[in-house]
């Protein structure tokens, strides 16, 4: 076997824009095509919207106007506009900006001076331009490569600010697309985090006046047991209240940036607010039962914070600022104090809440003998445990690949055979449910250590307490395209909808798409997942193509599965609609078979003939 010689040649430096170009998700995270809010996109998108919101945060400028143009997005500001003379430097000099001196930006999200950088160099263009003190520059980029610009500046009546312009390089993202619902739900972050700011999305506006309490509000999908309790002071904004849904699910932001994996900040948080509420009642609660079906916001304003990554979607600042209190220290003193006033001046609050805690403690004491015996089980299992055929790598660890890894719950050994023998075994495994599993609608969380295929479940995705532990990033219903598969589908929705409701708002679960029909002629194959699709592939292959139509997993060949499991997997979200009530949806669906259900099949049957006229 030959060796590699490692020699002085071997050794080769970078400029920034390579750099970035090659290693994106240094900077960005994860690349994706758009159909994930923690797509590379939407990081760019938001880098410059930090910007923007950064100048509101000093005082300056209330509005920003964000344009979308097919995929390029154009993002005006009001605030003061970048000093002209410094315009190439905040485009494209790696490690420039205003930010590192505290007293200029004291909060901001950014410090760094990479964002904007990041931005220029993964876009195939990029403009930018300054307003300030009656005068104006621009400049434009390919790639982070100079394309023109104006060398002195030129006089304008427009209003200082920002404008910049940015276009996604499909060279490095490859095909993507920007989805509204995306683009939206950050903005609205936005308004909640920013009192009196107003953004303004292809001519539809953006602002807040409750703050958290109207972020809560928008994600809240059961009724709240009492009124969002919502606490404001120096550099600190919380909301919180409990429902009847089962699990906790908490937002947290520092200087306006959503945290989605928490961090000391979240800790802090949580950690206070159990010590709160026992001191008010003078109980030893357990601190599960506390936070069971807690829905609650945090928002925090440091100086210098500190991300476990570019993306700043972890806090790891212990500071409130470098010479002052710990985060910890800040959040205990500040619910101790604002939440027990709060609890006193609402006794029937106070009621509520307690009233949940102790229902929480009643249904774990209940469950505690059975958890007993389940828990055996599931130690037994993991011995040997012929459902789960695991993969190497796992979500709870800081793996570079954690992202990747995927748990296929598939129907029947068929199925899972074809997709355990075309997986990834680094990050992709396979659970392998025996047929249809219960319909749990209506039945307590003792039904999941009582049944065994549940049970395992619960120990394989390792979320029995919470998705602190989660060992898979994507859950992927993996069923048949008939009438059975869409049943299972249904009947584990329920199941997640039912027990672990977090999993969903987390957008870990996924159902995999696969083709309907494969379409060949002797020089191509064409896989087709609609009629659309198969009437393309029959035009393109001609009227004589072999047309195979699968009607299971099963019938797919592992060397097939492979490219539908693999980069070009197709995964369709499963997601709960904003102001949806859980409670109310799964009654309709998975409950007694009403009326009004019969009705709604009456009204919305479509057979397969409809389809195909629609289709041709």
């Amino acid at each position: 076997m030959a060796r590699e010689t490692y020699t002085e040649d071997s050794i080769r430096s970078l400029e920034w824009r390579e750099h970035i170009r090659l290693r994106p998700g240094m900077y960005i995270g994860r690349l994706g095509d758009g159909s994930n809010a923690e797509d590379g996109i939407y990081v760019l998108l938001k880098e410059v919207i930090d910007n923007a919101v950064d100048e509101f945060i000093m005082g300056h400028g209330s509005t920003i106007e964000i344009v979308r143009e097919g995929s390029a997005f154009r993002v005006r500001d009001y605030g003061r506009g970048i000093p002209l003379g410094k315009l190439e430097d905040c485009a494209a000099r790696i490690n420039t900006g205003a930010k590192y001196d505290s007293k200029a930006f004291k909060k901001s999200v950014g410090l760094n001076g990479i964002g904007i950088k990041a931005v220029n160099a993964l876009s195939d263009h990029f403009y930018l331009q300054s307003f300030r003190d009656g005068k104006t520059r621009d400049l434009e980029y390919t790639r982070a490569q100079w394309v023109r610009g104006s060398s002195r500046a030129r006089s304008s009546a427009e209003p200082a600010g920002t404008e910049l312009t940015f276009h996604p390089d499909p060279e490095v993202f490859g095909e993507f697309a920007f989805r509204d619902e995306h683009v939206e739900r950050m903005l609205r972050h936005y308004a909640y985090l920013n009192a009196g700011l107003t953004l303004v999305y292809n001519g539809k506006e953006f602002r807040s006046r409750n703050g958290l309490r109207d972020l809560l509000a928008e994600h809240l999908t059961e009724a709240p047991l009492y009124p969002v309790i919502h606490l404001r002071g120096d550099d600190v904004e919380i909301a919180a209240t409990h429902t009847s849904q089962a699990g906790e699910e908490c937002f947290s932001f520092v200087n306006g940036q959503h945290t989605t994996q928490g961090g000391t900040h979240l800790n802090a948080f949580r950690e206070a607010y159990v010590k709160t509420v026992r001191d008010f009642f003078k109980r030893k609660l357990d601190p599960a039962d506390i936070r069971s079906g807690l829905s609650a916001a945090v928002s925090l304003r440091i100086e210098e914070p500190v991300f476990e990554s570019q993306t700043k979607t972890r806090l790891g600042s212990t500071a409130m600022s470098p010479n002052g209190t710990t985060v910890r220290s800040f959040l205990g003193a500040f619910l101790s104090r604002e939440l027990e006033i709060h609890l006193h001046q609402h006794p029937a609050t106070a009621e509520a809440l307690l009233t949940r805690i102790q229902e929480a403690e009643n249904e774990r004491k209940q469950l505690k003998d059975v958890q007993k015996l389940a828990r055996e089980r599931a130690r037994k299992a993991k011995i040997h445990n012929r459902k789960l055929r695991d993969c190497r790598l796992h979500y709870d660890t800081r793996h570079r690949h954690r992202d990747q890894t995927t748990l296929f719950i598939t129907e029947g050994n068929s199925a899972s055979g074809t997709i355990t023998e075309a997986r990834d075994v680094d990050t992709q495994a396979v659970f392998s449910l025996k047929g249809k599993p219960l319909n749990c609608y209506g039945l307590n969380k003792k039904i999941v250590y009582e049944n065994e295929e549940f049970n395992l479940l619960q120990h394989a995705l390792q979320i029995e307490e919470s998705l602190d532990a989660l060992r898979y990033n994507r859950v992927v219903l993996a069923t048949d395209a008939d009438v059975d598969g869409m049943h299972i589908r249904l009947l584990m929705v329920t199941f997640f909808l039912q027990f672990f409701p977090d999993l969903i708002r987390r957008e870990h679960l996924f159902i995999l798409e696969t083709p309907l029909f494969r379409v060949r002629n002797k020089k191509a194959t064409r896989y087709c997942y609609s009629e659309t699709e198969k009437a393309a592939a029959l035009r393109e292959c001609g009227a004589g193509a072999e047309i195979t139509r699968f009607k299971g997993l099963g019938e797919i060949s592992p060397h097939e599965m492979r490219h539908f499991i693999g980069k070009e997997m197709r995964l369709e979200q499963v997601r709960v609609d904003r102001g949806a009530a859980i409670r109310e949806l799964l009654e309709f669906y998975m409950g007694k078979n009403t009326p009004e259900r019969q009705q709604f099949i009456i009204e919305n049957l479509r057979v397969e003939t409809d389809l195909v006229a629609e289709n041709a």
